[in-house]
C-alpha cells in the first residue's frame, strides 16, 4: 500500500490561517473604532480596551501555531516515508 501526499492538501490549512489573521486584524480595528466613540474612563471604554487586549493576544500566538502545524506536517511526511522505506 502506497500513501501519497500532495501539497494541495495543505491549502485548506493555509487559507484558514490567512482568513483568521485578516479577520482578527479587522476585528481589532473595529473594536478600536468603537472605543473611540465612548467616553474615556467609563466602564464601557475600559471593557472595550480589555477586550482588545484579549483579542490581540491571539495574533501574537499565530507564529507558534503555524510552527506547530508545519512541524507536524514535516514529521508526518518523514514518518510516512520512513515507514514505507523500511517496512
Amino acid at each position: 500500500m502506497r500513501v501519497k501526499f500532495q501539497i494541495q492538501e495543505l491549502l485548506g490549512i493555509g487559507m484558514t490561517l490567512i482568513v483568521l489573521g485578516i479577520s482578527l486584524a479587522y476585528g481589532l480595528q473595529i473594536m478600536s473604532d468603537v472605543q473611540d466613540d465612548m467616553t474615556v474612563n467609563s466602564t464601557e471604554w475600559n471593557a472595550t480596551g480589555d477586550a482588545m487586549e484579549g483579542v490581540a493576544k491571539i495574533p501574537e500566538k499565530l507564529p507558534t501555531i503555524v510552527t506547530v502545524i508545519v512541524a507536524s506536517v514535516i514529521i508526518g511526511i518523514l514518518i510516512t516515508y520512513l515507514w514505507g522505506r523500511f517496512k
